[in-house]
């Protein structure tokens, strides 16, 4: 199941980022919070993945021009994306930007890796999804990526 929070792209915010953001954060924090105790209490977090996350990041620079509601363009070489329950290890972080935000230094994820992580997840094999097509291999990771294996509980 897929859950979007907001009409259109309310994320998006390329203008009055911190008002936006602190405002999404508000509405999304307490029900994220209460599904995952929903799903410990019920005994269904270690069976159930919950991703949170995005397709990029936002730059640790404002984006031009300069107004008084400073937006951030988007940014794909530091993000955060945050996952628990199904079998990733609880309060574990990985991965280090520089002290800027503008790239990722240390335990890299491309998403090809997150990619496999996911399948391995949610019991697949990456590898074994391959199939040729016009002299070429293709699969849901476009033949590369590797799990993560730092994030398994």
């Amino acid at each position: 199941m897929q859950v979007y929070h907001g009409k259109g792209q309310p994320w998006d915010s390329h203008n009055n980022l911190e008002g936006s953001h602190k405002r999404l954060c508000r509405e999304s924090d307490q029900p994220i919070a209460a599904l995952l105790q929903d799903l410990k209490d019920r005994d269904m977090l270690k069976d159930t993945l919950v991703i949170w996350g995005g397709e990029m990041g936002r730059t640790p620079t404002v984006q031009l021009p300069v107004t008084k509601t400073q937006g951030r363009d988007h940014h794909a070489d530091g993000f955060t994306v945050w996952m628990a329950g199904g079998g990733v290890k609880a309060g574990h972080v990985h991965g280090v930007t520089d002290e800027l935000g503008l790239k990722a230094v240390e335990d890299r994820v491309h998403v090809h890796d997150l990619h496999a992580t996911i399948l391995h997840l949610l019991g697949f094999d990456h590898e074994q999804l391959t199939f040729r097509y016009a002299g070429r291999d293709f699969r849901l990771t476009d033949v590369h990526g590797g799990v993560v294996k730092g994030i398994l509980a």
